[in-house]
């Protein structure tokens, strides 16, 4: 079975992720630096304010998700989503960072609730937008070709978001530096959501049959599919993990490497390497299957993480090549666990003719939020047991025991999940041959 989508529906698609990379990128990499460094926020306290307003998430990623699998608009069931919550989002991360810096606690005040209000707008685009790769084709291996270009967009996305906003933030200066990070993103955003919009104007969803039963009920049946609980656990374990590297890179540049600039060449050599080797990784899940190819990516990552440390003790140099070598397994990291939840929730729906994508994509997406969040609590967390100083100066002296935290939350702790995440990736079993069989003579 062969269903080419057409190519400028498919480059429009990715465009989205243009949003997607930025929002998910900066505020992990800057946010907690912004408020332990700019605001004197301590870093326990600074932890759980990256992590409240992305746990809202969790809770609202599946309502968003039923809510756009029963929409009717006559635009489509997804489109509108799009545009409208991913407008507010670019809104919203601009006040964020344009806030008061004093005192703390109203500094801190204006932090949670503004980024409380993009977490809510970016469900409502993340989960709809997500949901349209299962419905744009009913070739399982079309969906990883979707994932493909969506990957790639989303290197280069969090190569221009992540490597630049730190350079922004050092040209600009203390006073306005973060600002300008956040007007830089806000225009990131905007572009991705109205070329994603408008890309897809012409592009025609597969309906799998009827919403029906209450969100209980669809969460409750999505919750019992083995191969999504495998898959998404797998991909929690490494979001959490990479939670952990992207909050530690500002730190690791500025403490381990002393070399504060190092963090945009640390970012690009971690994102650099999947505008190369992304179509390596769908070539070789074409070949060995996308279970097979995601175990791999999972160990590049792994192992290299596991040895960034070491690495950052030996030279700049070293540490540059085992991070792209992170890369590269990142980029298989980001493809196919994708394009796996696509033939799941496909293959439930042709299974049991209720149309439920968007509510797997809502479970999906507030397991990804929540491990994303959890990931930068769980550095600071380390960084607090390390006697991390927080301070509104820069760079202020540190302890040893601080600089051993920053060292271990970056590098072996996201170590140690990668691998473990492998125990849940040998027992998905769902194949696209089976798949396939379950697609044919069913699809409307």
């Amino acid at each position: 079975m062969t269903e080419r989508i057409d190519p400028r529906a498919l480059r429009g698609y990715a465009l989205g992720s243009v949003a997607t990379g930025s929002f998910g990128t900066v505020p992990g990499l800057l946010l907690l630096p912004y408020l332990t460094d700019r605001l004197g926020v301590a870093a326990g306290v600074a932890g759980l304010i990256v992590f409240l307003p992305k746990f809202w998430d969790v809770i609202l990623n599946p309502i968003a998700g039923r809510i756009s699998d029963r929409s009717t608009s006559a635009k489509g069931r997804r489109r509108p989503f799009l545009l409208r919550a991913g407008l507010l989002l670019a809104l919203g991360f601009l006040l964020m960072l344009s806030g008061p810096t004093a005192p703390p606690a109203l500094a801190a005040a204006w932090v949670v609730v503004l980024f409380l209000g993009c977490a809510t707008a970016f469900g409502f685009f993340q989960v709809p937008y997500l949901s349209m790769a299962a419905e744009m084709t009913t070739d399982p291996r079309e969906r990883t070709r979707v994932m493909a270009w969506r990957v790639a967009v989303l290197a280069v996305a969090i190569l221009v978001s992540g490597a630049l906003s730190p350079i922004i933030r050092e040209a600009f200066g203390p006073e306005w530096g973060y600002r300008a990070v956040g007007l830089f993103v806000a225009l990131l955003i905007a572009s991705g959501i109205t070329l994603a919009w408008w890309g897809t104007r012409d592009l025609t969803l597969h309906s799998f049959g009827e919403s029906s039963g209450s969100l209980l009920d669809q969460l409750r049946v999505v919750a019992a599919s083995r191969h999504f609980r495998l898959v998404l656990g797998a991909f929690f374990l490494q979001a959490l993990g990479t939670g952990c590297v992207l909050a530690g890179v500002d730190y690791m540049a500025r403490y381990v490497l002393q070399s504060p600039g190092f963090a945009s060449v640390l970012f690009a050599g971690f994102v650099g390497p999947a505008l190369v080797v992304t179509p390596l990784w769908h070539r070789l899940s074409a070949r060995h299957g996308k279970r097979a190819t995601y175990a791999a990516a999972t160990l590049v990552f792994g192992v290299s993480t596991l040895l960034s440390l070491p690495a950052a003790q030996t030279s700049r140099a070293l540490t540059a090549i085992v991070v792209a070598v992170m890369g590269i397994g990142y980029a298989g990291c980001q493809m196919l666990p994708m394009a796996m939840l696509s033939d799941v929730a496909a293959y439930d729906a042709t299974e049991t003719g209720v149309h439920r994508v968007g509510t797997f994509t809502g479970v999906w997406t507030a397991g990804e939020t929540l491990g994303f969040a959890l990931g930068p609590l769980l550095y600071a967390a380390v960084l607090a047991a390390g006697g991390y100083i927080s301070s509104t100066t820069a760079n202020v002296g540190q302890p040893s025991s601080a600089i051993t935290a920053i060292g271990v939350g970056f590098a072996y702790l996201p170590g140690v999940l990668m691998l473990c995440s492998l125990l849940l990736i040998r027992r998905y079993t769902l194949s696209e041959d089976d798949v396939i069989s379950s697609a044919e003579g069913v699809l409307t």
